[in-house]
């Protein structure tokens, strides 16, 4: 049986309380804590930085997942790290060179990661997997929270799952399969069937009034796989 990650996006929480809400997801049962940096530049929304990691690594002792919405993006993958930052993954239309950017990630400590939109091709993995840690499927276009699940994804994922056992039956390198927009209760299964196994929830937990019982729930779902 697959180890499943449930990752809360703080993009839906409320950054009033920003360190409190980190605690109380984690509290609630959760893995990792989802931290979505957009530019208006790539994407057209605006949201944190690094002195926000930075404020929030206090609070918690889970893994921080950077998911860099960014053009370009090689300037604050240090400082990212610096942060506090886990993980860190990015669009490859935000690099230049992508392997020297996953190498980038790497060299700063953190684990590497590179980020599909729902029309971004398969084929830029083809000669970076060595350097890859995790690999992020969007299965809503980047940019704003609260959007519905686009179910094509499904195929891209399992496309992913394909490559990514292939790669670690020859090598031994672990890499996991995340997912992100639309992910709720009614269809975590789902996105597990696939091949997923790492799951971006924002508004999903984050506006459900009670932590505990969504991602109990969404964990439940997930037993049944």
């Amino acid at each position: 049986m697959r180890n499943y990650r449930i990752a809360p996006s703080i993009l839906s929480a409320d950054f009033a309380r920003l360190g409190e809400e980190v605690k109380a997801v984690i509290a609630a049962g959760a893995d990792i804590i989802h931290f979505d940096v957009m530019d208006n530049h790539y994407v057209p929304n605006l949201t944190i930085g690094p002195l926000v990691c930075e404020a929030i690594r206090p609070h918690t002792q889970a893994p921080i997942d950077v998911h860099l919405m960014i053009k370009p993006v090689d300037s604050l993958v240090p400082m990212f790290a610096k942060a506090g930052a886990n993980i860190i993954t990015f669009h490859p239309e935000a690099s230049e060179h992508i392997d020297r950017t996953l190498q980038l990630i790497r060299d700063q400590g953190c684990k590497a990661g590179l980020v599909f939109n729902p029309a971004t091709p398969l084929s830029y993995l083809d000669h970076v997997m060595d350097k890859i840690d995790m690999v992020l499927i969007m299965s809503v276009n980047p940019g704003f929270g609260g959007q519905a699940f686009i179910p094509e994804a499904l195929r891209k994922i399992s496309q992913v799952r394909a490559r990514i056992d292939a790669y670690q039956a020859e090598t031994g390198q672990e890499i996991w399969l995340e997912v992100d927009g639309g992910i709720k209760t009614e269809n975590i299964a789902a996105a597990a069937k696939a091949g997923a196994d790492t799951f971006v929830a924002g508004s999903a937990i984050y506006g459900s009034g009670d932590y505990r019982t969504t991602i109990e729930a969404m964990r439940a779902q997930l037993a049944t796989v």
